[in-house]
């Protein structure tokens, strides 16, 4: 029961996770279509450079934050899976002690 909750807890907290960077990737994107309404009044060649600068910035970031949803995907993927491999070895652990107890009923009758 303790192992369940534990997991339980972990699995809301790395969701919670994935949300604050979706959150964050939705944010730079939203700066970058606002981008070139905030610097009207700079010049033509210091809004280019500026332009160029935060697009460079905000793909990286992007890039980076897809790598992290890929990775938190993959240890959900992870986590799944040993949760599958618990409950199967606890069925075969029940069905090894109802066998072996059934043995020795019918050895002993």
């Amino acid at each position: 029961m303790k192992g369940a909750k534990k997991m339980e807890s972990k699995d809301e907290r790395l969701k919670s996770q994935v949300a604050i960077r979706c959150a964050k990737a939705a944010i730079l994107l939203s700066k970058l279509k606002s981008s070139p309404n905030r610097h009207l009044t700079t010049s033509i060649d210091d809004q280019g450079e500026e332009k160029e600068m935060l697009i460079k910035t905000m793909v990286r970031e992007i890039g980076d934050l897809k790598m992290e949803l890929a990775r938190e995907r993959l240890k959900i993927k992870r986590i799944k899976l040993c949760g599958l491999m618990e409950v199967i070895l606890q069925v075969m652990t029940v069905l090894s002690i109802s066998t072996f107890l059934l043995v020795i009923v019918l050895m002993q009758g």
